[in-house]
């Protein structure tokens, strides 16, 4: 069995949603489950905690370069 949080809904360009859930599992593993959805396509990720530093680390320097 696993435990499913919802975390965010995001509305993405061009018309896409991401939706952000926490999935833990009875042994205790959790990950961040990523879904986006384009149309009638999803696309599923799941994260573990270390990625989703290394992919909080990249969005923080990308985010440093742009202008509102």
């Amino acid at each position: 069995m696993e435990e499913i949080k919802e975390l965010a809904t995001l509305d993405a360009p061009y018309g896409k949603k991401i939706s952000l859930v926490e999935v833990k599992y009875d042994n205790g593993f959790s990950v961040m489950r990523m879904r986006i959805k384009e149309g009638k396509r999803f696309t599923d990720m799941d994260l573990d905690a270390n990625t989703a530093k290394s992919l909080r680390d990249i969005f923080s320097q990308w985010l440093e370069t742009q202008t509102d």
